[in-house]
């Protein structure tokens, strides 16, 4: 598409939209800036994105005769899609696209796409370190940090695109697709967005409404939904499973013991009888958790899935460390053991923080209240956590959920600098005190990194 002389409306002025703003300014479109904030100070947007010269900035509602003028609108993906401005630019014909799709116009190469509930951050960085050891131009974009729209026009037709897609993004996808996607799992997350768990499964699952025959979904067999989605989606698809070798004739991975096994057909082809390939030992790697095993299994199987040697992969994948705030070990003190976790935004990726722990734990936990059910959380304590030590605006929902299934040992505390304090009191030499909040940081924090980062420095400051 031609951006030259369009008038495109950037709704958001985060990160997002001033990436987007960067990226239409190169493409010569006429862009105007919009901030549902109607106290947002327009001199402050024009310094975030570093806008000398004049340009349009509206807060809090955009005159009627500006709407008349667009010719498209991008929407920051924390901007909700049912909201009545939105809704306008629909009965206007105004065509709404996120990031996302804008990069993809905008860029050149390969795509290969990840989304899921939890593990994406992981899996996209394991895959880029896969992509990136074995092909001269790699990008990794998207949720994990850096804006698809900030590399769309260094992009040529030999580049790979590593990318993590959050739900939000996938709402306003038009044409966006990948060569090689992935639905690592989907578990309850984002209802206050979404509204019920149908939706947010529809907009998970839009990563491959525009595949071919031709392309690859990988899919996690032990995740119902997707075992059923399997059957009516376009793509070639791969499974992969921790708990069980795949069934006859079904392609993908699986952990048989401590050994992770590719059951694949040669790369290339569509037919066949899939053959085992041993890929690795779980010892060899430098992550811990059947959760982590999954994440190898998902970028395995999309680098295999896409033409990477499986011995390239084999290296890349032993080499591979964590990624910053996912179970990520901070230091010992005193014979304990402290972990950062605050990539566990909700429910069920606290879980796997609970699950990779191997010493009586002491929990931090809570935040911003996402409409999450914490029962199977709880549940999953298992005798493992000694102390749950709680902050934010879930500390009594989560504290009131604890008692009602039996679980007492807890603390409130105001702030996360509290919370460590209280810790580094109760712990005693071999355990572990564990920052796995179940809920977003938003209201304490501006994300879930600042959230990581000050825990580390208030660790390190006992």
């Amino acid at each position: 598409m031609d951006f030259t002389g369009k008038r495109v409306l950037i709704f958001g002025s985060g990160k997002s939209g001033t990436g987007a703003y960067r990226l239409l300014s190169r493409l010569n479109a006429d862009c105007i800036m919009f901030d549902g904030n109607e106290k947002a100070d327009p001199d402050i947007i024009k310094s975030r994105i570093g806008e000398t010269e004049k340009i349009e900035i509206y807060t809090g509602s955009i005159p009627e005769e500006v709407l008349g003028s667009l010719d498209l609108v991008i929407l920051s993906p924390g901007v909700p899609t049912d909201i009545p401005a939105v809704e306008r630019f629909r009965e206007l014909s105004i065509p709404v696209w996120g990031e996302v799709e804008l990069a993809y116009r905008a860029g050149k190469g390969d795509v290969l796409a990840i989304t899921g509930t939890n593990g994406k951050t992981t899996t996209t960085a394991l895959l880029g370190k896969i992509m990136g050891d074995n092909r001269d131009s790699v990008f990794v974009v998207g949720n994990i940090g850096t804006p698809y729209t900030s590399k769309a026009l260094e992009m040529t037709d030999d580049t790979v695109t590593v990318a993590e897609i959050s739900s939000f993004q996938l709402e306003t996808i038009d044409k966006f697709a990948p060569k090689v996607s992935a639905i690592l799992n989907i578990t309850e997350d984002h209802l206050n967005r979404h509204h019920t768990m149908e939706e947010y499964i529809r907009v998970k699952e839009l990563i491959t409404v525009n595949q071919g025959p031709d392309d690859y979904c990988i899919l996690n067999y032990e995740d119902d939904e997707l075992r059923a989605f399997a059957l009516r989606t376009t793509p070639h698809v791969l499974f992969f499973s921790s708990v069980r070798e795949l069934p006859d004739k079904l392609e993908g991975a699986f952990l048989r013991g401590d050994e992770i096994v590719l059951k694949v057909l040669p790369q290339g082809e569509k037919e066949g009888e899939p053959e085992e390939i041993s890929l690795v030992r779980t010892g060899d790697l430098k992550l811990l958790g059947n959760h982590n095993y999954e994440n190898v299994m998902g970028a395995s199987l999309m680098a295999y899935a896409y033409g990477v040697p499986v011995d390239e992969i084999r290296k890349s994948i032993c080499e591979f460390t964590a990624v910053e705030h996912r179970i990520e070990f901070v230091e010992e003190k005193d014979g304990v053991a402290w972990y950062n976790d605050s990539k566990g935004t909700n429910p069920d990726a606290a879980i796997k923080g609970i699950q990779a722990m191997n010493r009586p734990t002491l929990l931090i936990a809570g935040g911003f209240d996402k409409g999450s059910d914490y029962d199977e959380w709880i549940r999953s304590f298992g005798g493992k956590v000694k102390h749950l030590v709680l902050i934010g605006q879930t500390r009594e929902k989560i504290r009131d959920a604890a008692f009602r299934l039996g679980f007492s040992d807890i603390i409130l505390c105001n702030n996360l600098e509290e919370a460590v304090q209280v810790c580094h009191k109760l712990s005693k030499p071999g355990d572990a005190c564990l920052l796995s909040p179940a809920c977003a940081s938003w209201g304490q924090f501006e994300n879930y990194e600042q959230r990581g980062d000050m825990f580390k420095e208030y660790v390190r400051k006992l």
